[in-house]
């Protein structure tokens, strides 16, 4: 087996989340990694036994030794990461959001094209072992004709100060996390199915004193025959990482939730991590185990470096991540002006429909 060796962009929660899943992915090496500065790229660079460290994401990426970049950097930084990758000539996964905006994305696609590289969009919910299961009923036949699907993530806020930032971020807790909700909601019904308008309300309940970004919101997807998708995001709710959707087809209904788990600890004392967002380290907690295979890291990230060694194009790109970009777009649209807003799609990119619509689960 080809070994694949990865340049790792970021020093920060998600690439600490991706070299958790890492561990158990077969044929992959992490080579280098980027931080901004000396001291964060040394201090992830020893604490996960990567090799060589550098502050410039040009270095990195003009590494011969470099197969694959995986850009786990702030959403403001994703489109200057993408420019200098596609510039190297080098394939490359981006967590989610793809951009800040829909214009955003849209210039990483066209960077990833004109390059000819792969790219994989790392949206991990739709790798997410019960997500899969879930897609497989639905091919099966098991649920019948999916009717709605309902997703909720929610948590008590976010991990990093930039976070509270416009600037950094591009939105509030429907950027963050109903980048999730809408891609597995796409996922559900089938890519070739296009979204045509939303409706959504969004409001900064809790956090006015840290962001003018809304920290609560719901957003209604209306595709092109009619059916729906409810979204809710949260960064008030307390008590942990809460993941949940809920599919309704014609034959039956799935349920998957991220926040079960069949694990329970008290303690009068500190326990340290147990999950992400816990809010606690005392009474009772419900740790979460392996939690990068749960959440779909440890999936997604040999679904791409397969699809590096073998040339083959992932099942979330770039092109995925500008949908997604485009659906949130006009759901801000939407919070302006209290009106549905349509979902445009530029054709030069996504065509008549997704050109991921035929690649296997």
């Amino acid at each position: 087996m080809k070994t694949v060796r990865l340049g790792m962009l970021g020093s920060g929660f998600v690439a600490d989340f991706y070299m958790e899943g890492l561990k158990d992915v077969p044929g992959q090496e992490v080579v280098a990694n980027y931080s901004e500065t000396d001291e964060r790229a040394g201090v992830f660079g020893e604490k996960w036994r990567v090799p060589a460290q550098h502050t410039t994401i040009e270095e990195l990426c003009n590494r011969d030794d470099v197969d694959l970049v995986l850009i786990a950097l702030p959403n403001s930084m994703h489109l200057e990461a993408v420019r200098v990758a596609a510039a190297a000539g080098k394939d490359m996964v981006c967590t989610k959001p793809l951009g800040r905006t829909a214009a955003e994305s849209a210039e990483m696609v066209r960077l990833v094209r004109d390059a000819g590289v792969m790219n994989g969009y790392a949206e991990t919910e739709v790798f997410a072992p019960a997500v899969v299961r879930t897609r497989e009923l639905i091919e099966s036949g098991a649920l019948g004709r999916v009717l709605t699907v309902r997703a909720g993530e929610r948590h008590s806020g976010p991990h990093s100060p930039h976070f509270w930032d416009l600037d950094f971020t591009g939105g509030g807790a429907l950027l963050d996390m109903g980048c999730h909700t809408i891609e597995v909601a796409r996922y559900f019904f089938g890519k070739d199915l296009r979204p045509e308008s939303v409706m959504a309300w969004g409001a900064t309940l809790q956090h006015g004193d840290k962001t003018e970004a809304e920290d609560n919101a719901v957003l209604l997807l209306r595709f092109e025959d009619g059916r729906m998708a409810i979204t809710e995001a949260s960064w008030t709710c307390k008590g942990g990482m809460e993941l949940r959707n809920e599919v309704y087809g014609t034959e039956g209904r799935a349920v998957t939730d991220t926040s079960s788990t069949n694990m329970k600890v008290f303690t009068s004392g500190a326990a340290g991590y147990t999950v992400e967002k816990s809010d606690s380290e005392s009474g009772w907690l419900f740790p979460i185990p392996e939690e990068a295979w749960v959440y779909g890291y440890k999936h997604e990230l040999t679904h791409f470096i397969g699809c590096q060694r073998t040339g083959s194009i992932p099942r979330e790109t770039f092109l995925d991540g500008y949908v997604v970009n485009e659906i949130l777009d006009a759901a801000y649209r939407s919070m302006r002006s209290g009106a549905w807003e349509a979902v445009t799609l530029d054709p030069e990119l996504a065509g008549a429909g997704s050109a991921q619509a035929s690649v296997p689960l």
